[in-house]
């Protein structure tokens, strides 16, 4: 059936009734004047059938038939749609609901539809000497998506600003704000962050999308032996399991995951987040306020009397956060955060910078892991090759067997050319045992730590070998991400 011939979304989702082929379905708010309306737009079928849905039902028919309608024109001007112009203090608006005139607003929204669909992470405007560029990160890697000088940069920039909240006035120093909106139901949450330049401000968007819902820990790439270790640690009453790797990597995703483990019945959970990236039913979730003196330090010591059982802290940056950590690990809370440092072992002596005691680290930390994300080869177009005699000693280096063959990428319509499809996490898990727990607080090196906590197979590089020799990845892209660290 042709887009032109569907019922207009604003329509489909206010009176709960849409039509995919020749199936009209109806959810459960539905009324008898909308079904008639319905009708009366659609005309005469014979071939006609009906189906009732429940809620979840209708909304995830109503996400999946407008996003298809939406990809079927492209960029096309009449399906590009305005946000309020403060939408952040507003109900949330759908960029498939009202159409926008403005070229300026056709083209955010343009923008702004594209990153979602594509499942980009972050959306890049960035203004230069002869225009304005877009980019966007998908899997880990920026693409191009715009080089025009014909554009009013200055007109984009304060509408993306005035979405988000921002003060258009004031272009010399850094701002940051959020956009909430959705495509065809599916909510998505937008950080933007503006940092001025030369030709102008900057603006970056992190997109978050709400509608992806929580990964089991099977999805996330864990083998049976990390997830029962992962099951373990969640059921410990009281100390502190951190997620460390770069941005991007996969931390908060994880450590939701581990939520979802120690969420049970006579357990309080509470969370201090920045920014509550996904609604946890049965959790209590609260959001970081700097500007207003709600840091995580400051959040973490008001969830304490509130009488937790279990605390998410998003990420542990100064010592003060590191601190309060600690003492509530101490006073029989078990405590979930993530951490910036290379390796597992790594996040013992990034503690130790921010001002822990070793007594203090050996007390409290439970385990840590360390994860990145590689991109998967494309099922379609990769390319099976013998190992190399060098790629064969890096194998046996690092204590993992020579596969008989590796894949390689190559490159595909069902790919864009680039050889990959998605990503998949390796994980690095250091259980702080006994004998890690004595030699934390002899405050032996990193090296020595790591020759404790784990074997060969167990590090990063080795997870990522793992992955190689399973066809998932390539050999270039595991280096690429872990490198060849011993």
């Amino acid at each position: 059936m042709a887009v032109a011939t569907r019922l207009p979304f604003s329509f489909a989702r206010d009176q709960q009734v849409l039509l995919e082929g020749d199936c009209l379905m109806a959810g459960p708010g539905v009324t008898q004047l909308g079904l008639r309306e319905a009708q009366r737009r659609i005309g005469l079928n014979p071939a006609m059938t009906y189906q009732a849905l429940d809620l979840p039902g209708f909304e995830a028919a109503l996400a999946r038939v407008y996003q298809q309608s939406a990809a079927e024109v492209g960029d096309a001007p009449e399906l590009c749609f305005d946000l309020e112009e403060q939408a952040f203090a507003r109900r949330q608006r759908d960029l498939l609901d009202e159409p926008g005139d403005a070229p300026v607003i056709t083209l955010v929204n343009q923008l702004l539809r594209r990153a979602v669909q594509s499942g980009a992470s972050d959306l890049h405007i960035e203004p230069h000497e002869g225009g304005l560029r877009v980019r966007m990160r998908i899997d880990g890697f920026l693409q191009e998506v715009m080089d025009r000088a014909d554009v009013p940069v200055r007109r984009i920039v304060s509408r993306l600003k005035v979405m988000a909240g921002l003060d258009i006035a004031e272009t010399r120093l850094p701002q940051d704000g959020r956009i909430p909106l959705a495509l065809a139901g599916r909510q998505i949450d937008t950080r933007v962050s503006s940092l001025p330049g030369h030709y102008g401000e900057r603006i970056v968007l992190r997109i978050l999308d709400r509608s992806t819902g929580l990964r089991p820990l099977g999805d996330l790439g864990l083998s049976p032996q990390q997830q029962a270790l992962l099951r373990r640690l969640s059921g410990f009453p009281n100390g502190i399991i951190l997620a460390t790797g770069p941005t991007g990597a996969g931390k908060t995703t994880t450590l939701y995951s581990l939520l979802q483990l120690a969420d049970r019945a006579e357990r309080n959970i509470v969370t201090v987040e920045d920014p509550i990236e996904y609604d946890l039913p049965g959790i209590s979730q609260s959001q970081i306020n700097a500007e207003i003196g709600m840091s995580f330090a400051a959040g973490l010591r008001a969830t304490l009397r509130q009488d937790p059982d279990v605390i998410l802290v998003g990420e542990i940056r100064d010592q003060e956060t590191a601190q309060t950590a600690a003492q509530a690990a101490l006073t029989g809370h078990l405590v979930f955060s993530s951490l910036h440092a290379n390796s597992s072992v790594g996040a013992i002596v990034r503690l130790r910078d921010l001002g822990l005691d070793n007594f203090l680290i050996a007390a409290t930390l439970r385990g840590v892991i360390a994860q990145r994300l590689l991109r998967r080869l494309c099922p379609t177009c990769r390319k099976a090759q013998v190992p190399t005699p060098d790629e064969a000693a890096l194998f046996q280096r690092h204590g993992v067997s020579v596969p008989a063959q590796i894949q390689a990428p190559q490159g595909c319509a069902s790919c864009n050319g680039s050889g990959h499809a998605g990503r998949i996490g390796i994980f690095e898990m250091a259980e702080v045992t006994d004998r890690v727990t004595a030699a934390i607080d002899r405050g032996v090196s990193e090296a020595e730590l790591k020759a404790l906590a784990l074997g060969a197979q167990e590090s990063l590089i080795g997870q990522g070998l793992l992955a190689v020799t399973t066809g998932e990845v390539s050999l270039a892209e595991a280096l690429r991400v872990v490198g060849d660290v011993a």
